[in-house]
């Protein structure tokens, strides 16, 4: 990845991530122009294969996260910020930064549990999420981002933490 492109993306990332934390929402004034500018970015420096990969990316992770915002377990601005660093980024990179920011935002979750005291309350909602799997049908209101008492986890933030964790490690040669 050519470093203008690490960098726009990574000012992104980084505001969105704030943007997220500060007021739980990320806006279209945010997104679409980076989307739009990630590609103009890949197009610029890579031609048309630079258009491809930035393309794929972008369509990679509106794809895999639809079905999430479908069932109202994400918001559609965190979809469409991974459709934007997608789109920076490319296909190969965003499924490593998807990956790994399941784990950042687990953890956030499991922090966030155990620091409201909601633990018991936690695991009869995980008990519902795996009766709704088994049985085929959607869990009940009280599992969703419909319902004003749950725990939410700005995903937003982990995707923006999961994305500087791999900036990083791509400039020190790891990733």
């Amino acid at each position: 990845m050519k470093p203008v492109i690490l960098a726009g993306a990574v000012v992104f990332a980084v505001f969105a991530g704030w943007i997220d934390l500060r007021r739980r929402r990320i806006p279209n004034w945010l997104t679409v122009p980076a989307l739009v500018v990630g590609t103009a970015l890949n197009l610029t420096l890579g031609g048309w294969n630079g258009l491809k990969t930035s393309l794929l990316g972008a369509g990679l992770g509106l794809a895999l996260l639809l079905p999430f915002v479908l069932v109202r377990s994400l918001g559609a601005g965190d979809w469409k910020m991974a459709g934007a660093l997608g789109a920076f980024t490319g296909w190969k990179a965003l499924t490593d930064i998807l990956i790994g920011s399941v784990f950042v935002a687990g953890i956030m979750a499991v922090a966030l549990v155990i620091y409201k005291g909601r633990v018991r309350q936690t695991m009869r909602n995980i008990g519902h999420i795996l009766v709704s799997l088994v049985t085929f049908r959607l869990p009940e209101s009280r599992v969703s981002l419909d319902n004003p008492d749950s725990l939410k986890v700005p995903y937003g933030v982990a995707l923006a933490l999961s994305f500087v964790l791999y900036s990083a490690a791509h400039l020190w040669g790891v990733a």
